[in-house]
């Protein structure tokens, strides 16, 4: 049985604002011939992406061409850094540090649902960013369902995957009375007894990966339990109807701490086609605790995850043609961009891409942005 981390995420470190976070990031570089303040190299880059730089030169070109006044308001004086100082600083940095004091300060400002706080885990692919083996930057992230924040951020080693990174990503949390949801990969005997032992809670999708589970689960006696929902809906030339049934496991289900069960139908019409998608989910809180219609919001909200944020950051950012590849770079740059999309958020912006083209055309309003947070 797993045990509890002995760091749990930081509290009191972190009440005041994203630029006294930056203070906090251990500087890459030794003493000797440093020009620039650490911190002040990251609240550029940040302001920078924040106006909409995709890369270390767009970053650079954004700081060189602000004003004098917008600079000195983070205590840029001087020479400014040049984008080989940007890239070679942010490339050098220990992206794992970085991605867990940002996320101790965003634990801060995010909030519960229902009187839970709920969060979404789930990988993603930079696909420009090929190492000199080869191989791609995988990064795990976590989200918060209400406000879209990321709270944490993992590099996922080419030797391995997700799923024994999905325990490192959460060390850092206070997961007592968090539920934890994920996709089908991380329905894991393993990972379950990890979350709970946390004190927290799992909502996990079963598919084919765990056959010997899938099957028991479909042959509960479905046809004698009610409907708990049902939505239908229109849209692009096609009808959608989704059906929910719902009900407890005391024993025998074979899998950690699973008390709930839903059935989850979905019957997509196109014209004279129809086609019928079931997908079971299994939860550790029982119906006492968290009805149906909750559990069917935390699946509907997990894949907040992909729209949020993954969607976000490829078509806001073009982060998938993004070539930066050396060192630690691939992940900061995915950190300055869930920082910005998070900072965003919590400033009231619901639109990413609107918000984005809203600060470039100002440049006081990036520097607006990181001093009212």
């Amino acid at each position: 049985m797993p045990a509890a981390p002995s760091s749990p995420m930081p509290t009191t470190p972190f009440a005041s604002g994203i630029l006294d976070v930056f203070t906090r990031v251990p500087d890459p570089r030794a003493r000797r011939g440093v020009r620039h303040r650490f911190p002040l190299i990251l609240a550029l880059a940040v302001a920078g992406v924040c106006a909409g730089a995709r890369s270390f030169t767009a970053i650079a070109e954004w700081v060189h061409d602000a004003p004098a006044t917008v600079l000195e308001r983070v205590g840029a004086t001087g020479p400014l850094p040049s984008e080989s100082t940007i890239r070679r600083t942010l490339g050098r940095v220990d992206a794992t540090v970085l991605d867990r004091l940002i996320g101790a300060w965003m634990w801060l400002r995010t909030s519960v649902v229902d009187g839970r706080r709920v969060i979404a885990v789930d990988g993603k692919t930079l696909r420009g960013a090929k190492d000199a083996a080869g191989d791609l930057t995988h990064l795990l992230a976590a989200l918060d369902h209400t406000t879209g924040t990321v709270l944490g951020q993992d590099e996922v080693g080419a030797k391995t995957n997700e799923i024994p990174k999905l325990t490192d990503l959460l060390d850092p949390l206070d997961l007592t009375d968090v539920v934890v949801t994920a996709d089908a990969l991380h329905c894991q005997r393993a990972t379950a007894e990890y979350i709970v032992v946390r004190g927290g809670h799992y909502v996990f999708t079963v598919k084919n990966n765990q056959p010997s589970l899938r099957n028991r689960l479909k042959a509960l006696p479905w046809t004698s339990i009610p409907v708990s929902s049902s939505v239908a809906g229109r849209g692009h030339g096609r009808r959608e109807r989704r059906t929910i049934k719902a009900t407890e496991v005391a024993a025998g289900l074979g899998f950690p701490h699973a008390t709930q069960v839903l059935q989850v139908r979905r019957t997509v019409t196109r014209r004279t086609r129809r086609s019928v998608e079931v997908v079971y989910v299994i939860c550790s809180l029982p119906m006492t605790e968290a009805d149906p219609d909750h559990v069917t919001a935390w699946i509907q909200g997990h894949w907040g995850i992909e729209n949020r944020l993954h969607w976000v950051r490829d078509v806001v950012f073009d982060e998938d043609r993004s070539t930066v590849r050396t060192g630690a770079a691939p992940q900061v740059m995915a950190t300055l961009r869930n920082t910005v999309i998070s900072i965003l958020r919590l400033a009231g912006n619901t639109n990413i891409a609107a918000a984005i083209r809203h600060h470039s055309r100002n440049p006081h309003r990036p520097v607006d942005l990181l001093q009212a947070l």
